[in-house]
Formats: structure tokens, C-alpha cells, sequence
């Protein structure tokens, strides 16, 4: 059976065919002065692309360690991997309950949609706010600051043309102009939707996928297998529109403790990803906690840091993660007393929200893996063929 005609079985439209690049509005060309200014942080010497490198898709710098440092003196840590910012034109606002409708039921998908790794941020322009205001990233201590900075950049004058003076007079309303042209600039930009993986060609009938390859989808679509694609949707979405290999939900992975990022130096100290510490809206809500949003595949065999935590360094780990999670826990947790301590970043109490009931979660002692070695190279070759060619 051809490739083409097995991707036609399994339902999988033609993938969204980028249109040719069209000049950018005035907001957007804005946005992508204000996307590469360091004057805009209180060092002086950060900007957006410091942190979301446009030459590493919009991601982390290669150079940069598991977490990115900021503040005033660029000395202060983050507490995350930084997400890339390609393939999010559209993400969905968070909801605590997303509803999936079927012939016979409506399925609650639980938190889904939101900018961030925890969903704070409802749209790219309030995301876009975020860092700024962030003390551990470009550090300005309100908006008046943010607004400040803004004034005295050579580009105040196009945002007055764009905008008018009257209204870019008040703090407020110039730094949520600010944020508009970083959403109109993300927006518009094809270089934050690019569509050009192997994987988008294959989808349009361009060039085939290798044997090792189309075993790896196989996997990763296979509900029994991988079970990848439950959460990382690997088909055309509504109007032929490209997959962005994310259905935006929110899970507890029990991703083992990085004592890399300095705040887990802390041993008291856990991120609760949805109910805290960075978002404060769903602290009260404990069954959210250690719920992180999934993330796109695509470009992920770029990252040198997996997880929110960065805890994985290679796909290979990451995938094999899945596998061994329960099956070996002594591969991943600390020990103590001889046993294995599983889901060591959070708190004892909170443990019950790790996913164990979704495969490759499922696994019972006696089983087999659900991936052999052979097969966990396989699931990385294909998700080699996600990133983009530029």
C-alpha cells in the first residue's frame, strides 16, 4: 500500500498551502521593531527575540540552558523552558471545560486553550505583556515604565502616526497598542506559520516519507501504541488548515523533578503549572494542579530541553519516558528506603492528578512495553520530519 493511499485511510486531508508572503501591515512592521528591541527591559539588553530566537523557530536560543536568565541585571532565572512562538494564530482562549461532540455524547476535554505554559495569558497581545512586566524577565515594574521606554524609541513616532497622539497620551492604552502590533506582527509574519516541514510536504504529495518514518507515524497514531496523536493531532483541522500537532488540553505528566532550574533548589518548592505560581486565578483549584499545557510537536527535534521543566535532553529520553514511566520507575525517580519516590515534582498530596488511566499511561505490571527500543527510534524519526526548513 502507498504511503498517500494509507494517509487517505487513516482520513488525513491535504495539508494548508502557506499563501505567498504579502507585505505586512503598519502594526506588524511595528511589532517587529518592538519584537527586536532591548531597550524595552530594564537591562537594556533583552528583547522578545532574546528569548524566542527567530533563527530557532521562535524558540529558545541553542545556546541557552534549560531556563532563560533576566532582570534588571540578567541575572535572575526563569522557572520554565521557553515555548516556541510559531503555530499559535489558533489557539483557542482557555476554558476549564472543553466539550468534544460526538454522534452519541459531549466529552469534557478539561482545561484546554490559553497562551502560556499554564494558560494565563488569553490572547498573543496579553501574552505579549507578560515578559515585560515579568521581574524575571525584561523586568519593568509596571506599565508607566513599559510606556516610558516606549516614548523614547525612534519608532514613537510611526506608533503616534499609526495609532494618534490623543490616544497613545495615556500609559495604559500606548502599551496595549505596543502589545497589539507584537500580535499583528505574530500574525501576519509567515515566519510564525511556515508550513514547511517534510511533513507538510508529504502531507501535499510533494516527497514520500521513509520506511523508518511511516512505521513512526504508525506508532504515534496508534491508540494502543503511541497513542501520540490523542493529544498531538496529526491530521488537516477544519478548512484543510495544516495540523498544529496540539489539541491545546492541560495534563498532569509527572515529568520527574530538573535540578537544573534553580528554583528546585527549594526542596518546599513546586510548580503547579495551571494552579500556581506563576497564574493565580485556579490556586484554589487542586485537582488543576500540575496540569501543564501540551505542547506543538512541531520543531521539537530542535529543543535541547523537553517538558516544561526541560527535564529531557533528546527525543529519544522523552519518548522513552512515556514508555518507562511506570514500568521502570527507578529510571526516572529518586529512591528511598529501596523504593522508587514516582512524580517527584509534586507534592505528595497532589501525586493523585498524574494521567496513569491514557495509554502509554496505562500500563500494568506483567505487560510488555508498549514500545520496544526499535520502535521508540521509529516515533523519532517521524517526529524529525516536523521541523520547519527555516
Amino acid at each position: 500500500m502507498s504511503a498517500r493511499r494509507w494517509l487517505g485511510l487513516l482520513g488525513v486531508m491535504m495539508a494548508h498551502t502557506a499563501n505567498p508572503a504579502e507585505p505586512l501591515s503598519g502594526a506588524a512592521r511595528l511589532g517587529s521593531l518592538l519584537f527586536s528591541d532591548p531597550s524595552l527591559s530594564a537591562s537594556g539588553r533583552q528583547s522578545c527575540a532574546s528569548c524566542h530566537d527567530p533563527s530557532n523557530a521562535f524558540a529558545a536560543p541553542r545556546t541557552a540552558g534549560v531556563v532563560m536568565y533576566g532582570g534588571p541585571a540578567l541575572d535572575r532565572p526563569g522557572l520554565r523552558t521557553v515555548p516556541s512562538l510559531r503555530y499559535l494564530d489558533h489557539t483557542p482562549r482557555f476554558t476549564r471545560h472543553y466539550y468534544v461532540s460526538s454522534a452519541r455524547e459531549s466529552a469534557d476535554r478539561g482545561p484546554t486553550g490559553g497562551f502560556m505554559r499554564d494558560g494565563r495569558a488569553e490572547s498573543l497581545r496579553a501574552q505579549a505583556l507578560l515578559p515585560l512586566l515579568d521581574p524575571v524577565e525584561m523586568a519593568n515594574a509596571n506599565v508607566t515604565e513599559v510606556a516610558r521606554r516606549l516614548r523614547a524609541t525612534a519608532y514613537f513616532d510611526e506608533l503616534r502616526q499609526l495609532y494618534g497622539a490623543e490616544k497613545l497620551s495615556a500609559d495604559d492604552v500606548l502599551v496595549e497598542h505596543a502589545a497589539e502590533t507584537l500580535e499583528r506582527y505574530q500574525l501576519e509574519d509567515p515566519a510564525f506559520h511556515p508550513y514547511s516541514s517534510r511533513y507538510d510536504q508529504f502531507l501535499a504529495g510533494k516527497l514520500e516519507l521513509s520506511a523508518q518514518e511511516l512505521r513512526g507515524l504508525r506508532l504515534f497514531v496508534d491508540p494502543a501504541k503511541g497513542n501520540c496523536a490523542e493529544c498531538h493531532p496529526h491530521a488537516s483541522a477544519a478548512g484543510g488548515r495544516a495540523p498544529a500537532f496540539t489539541d491545546f488540553s492541560f495534563h498532569a505528566l509527572g515529568v520527574p523533578r530538573n535540578p537544573g532550574i534553580p528554583a528546585n533548589a527549594e526542596r518546599q518548592f513546586f510548580d503547579l503549572g495551571l494552579c500556581g505560581p506563576r497564574r493565580a486565578d485556579l490556586q484554589g483549584e487542586r485537582n488543576y494542579c500540575g496540569f501543564f499545557k501540551t505542547p506543538s510537536l512541531r520543531n521539537v527535534a530542535r529543543r535541547r530541553f523537553l517538558f516544561h521543566n526541560g527535564r529531557a535532553t533528546t527525543l529519544a529520553e522523552a519518548v522513552r519516558f512515556y514508555v518507562e514511566r511506570d514500568r521502570l520507575p527507578q529510571l526516572w525517580y529518586p529512591r528511598a528506603a529501596g523504593a522508587s519516590l514516582p512524580y517527584d515534582d509534586l507534592p505528595v498530596e497532589l501525586r493523585g492528578n498524574v494521567n496513569s488511566s491514557d495509554a502509554p499511561f496505562n500500563w500494568r505490571a506483567g505487560e510488555p512495553p508498549v514500545l520496544d527500543a526499535a520502535e521508540v527510534d521509529d516515533v523519532v524519526a517521524f517526529l524529525q520530519t516536523l521541523s520547519d526548513t527555516n
